[in-house]
């Protein structure tokens, strides 16, 4: 493998891991601050990715199309955490995983209603279409794109919860909620709040991928195990175990699917080499998880 392949390949693995950073911050907000286990986040990025691919023809542009699925997937957060999810947040993890599961079930068949069964391919903005020079490297602008999104919204994050006054509020309500509701705080608006930014970052995550992967029913499951996975291995309710988490799998996933064939190919024939570099590259990412609990039980960045 080439110098230039491995380039390439390390970038396409940061460019996965910024899309599990997307997942996996919104996620990370409500099992760690909500104690909820949101079993229908992925339901949110498929959405996203649906509403960005019906308003791309309507708004004739693709920023404004994304803007107005991540605001509409964050309002539909909001309406199903009041509707649905705010009588679990007292009930067993059971009780909420079931539900979740049925709201998974839910929005996939209402989708097939809404947009048809069939696959739809959302074509990248016309800026970010072609691709860019990178030391001799051709490489698609509009994944360099996703990760210049997934960089400013981790910033955004970052201050959103360590330098502000709703960011002490999350913290705080994480911490003691009945304290926080004694202050004359409306907890309950609080983590509707937090469960519509979660889902409008798992939104975006859809809209971001949705010129990557070809939008379908039933992308956000596809996603949601390596979301799962990013943050046990970050830590849970830790942004910034998020992001380690997310780069450190999307590397080691991306990475592992193109070294590991060609490693096999040293010692046994193609087909064989093939088939048993792609069945070890998809038991990579579980393998580290295993041993980083085995380091530390709670994460690499388990939060405080």
């Amino acid at each position: 493998m080439d110098a230039l392949l491995l380039v390439e390949q390390g970038l396409n693995g940061l460019q996965l891991g910024v899309m599990l950073f997307l997942m996996a911050a919104g996620l990370t907000l409500v099992f760690g601050i909500m104690d909820l286990i949101n079993l229908a986040h992925g339901t949110f990025y498929m959405v996203g990715a649906y509403l960005t691919a019906a308003l791309v023809p309507v708004l004739d542009s693709f920023p404004l199309a994304l803007a107005a699925a991540v605001l509409l997937t964050a309002l539909l957060g909001l309406v199903v955490e009041a509707v649905a999810l705010r009588t679990l947040y007292r009930r067993d993890h059971l009780d909420q995983v079931l539900a979740t599961f049925g709201l998974i079930l839910f929005f996939n068949e209402l989708v097939k209603i809404v947009f048809g069964p069939v696959p739809i391919f959302l074509n990248p903005p016309a800026a970010l279409a072609g691709t860019v020079d990178l030391f001799g490297l051709k490489y698609p602008a509009f994944r360099l794109a996703i990760l210049a999104v997934g960089i400013a919204v981790a910033v955004f994050l970052w201050l959103l919860i360590a330098r502000t006054r709703v960011g002490m509020l999350i913290r705080a309500g994480a911490t003691n909620r009945e304290m926080v509701m004694a202050l004359g705080v409306d907890v309950r608006l609080l983590f509707g709040l937090v469960f519509a930014l979660g889902c409008g970052l798992a939104g975006l995550a859809g809209a971001m991928a949705g010129p990557v992967l070809a939008v379908q029913v039933g992308m956000g499951e596809q996603i949601l195990i390596l979301t799962f996975v990013v943050i046990v291995i970050g830590g849970i309710g830790s942004i910034r175990g998020a992001l380690a988490g997310a780069l450190l799998v999307g590397m080691v996933d991306t990475l592992g699917r193109a070294l590991l064939p060609a490693a096999f190919r040293l010692v046994m024939d193609a087909a064989n080499a093939s088939a048993a570099g792609a069945a070890l590259a998809s038991m990579a990412i579980y393998v580290l998880m295993a041993v980083v609990l085995a380091i530390r039980p709670k994460g690499l960045f388990p939060a405080h």
